[in-house]
């Protein structure tokens, strides 16, 4: 992949959720519509699809076939199940305020990480137990 080359749905660029709502839109099918189909509320399908949540492999195996993409490709970005947007029908600014998105989520992630980590040394603290550097 080159330099401005883009896997849109890959680990880098996108999310389980991201994947999940792109292959919904792909087959035209609303939030509302695919969570009948799948037997669960419309909560659930939104929680999945802004990574809150995932389903149940029993739930993940429906999703895949119901959008008819693969299991692997929902949950790694691997694969060539979904055709990424064309590059030319979108526009600079769509191509900046994509590029900073994830950048940001990479960003939230990282203070995630951090936030978990000062979490575990408060704890510790206030539990009196002696702290590792």
């Amino acid at each position: 992949m080159t330099e401005t080359e883009m896997d849109w749905y890959g680990p880098d660029a996108a999310t389980f959720g991201d994947r999940v709502a792109a292959a919904r839109e792909a087959t035209g099918m609303s939030q509302g519509q695919l969570a009948r189909r799948i037997g669960v509320k419309k909560t659930t399908l939104q929680g999945w699809e802004q990574d809150l949540s995932e389903p149940r492999a029993n739930k993940l195996s429906m999703l895949s076939g119901l959008l008819n993409v693969s299991m692997a490709w929902l949950l790694t970005g691997e694969g060539d199940d979904l055709v990424a947007p064309n590059e030319d029908t979108l526009s600079a600014d769509v191509a900046v305020i994509a590029r900073e998105l994830r950048a940001l989520r990479e960003d939230l992630r990282a203070q995630a990480e951090r936030a978990g980590r000062l979490e575990k040394l408060l704890r510790r603290l206030t539990s009196g137990q002696e702290i590792e550097e």
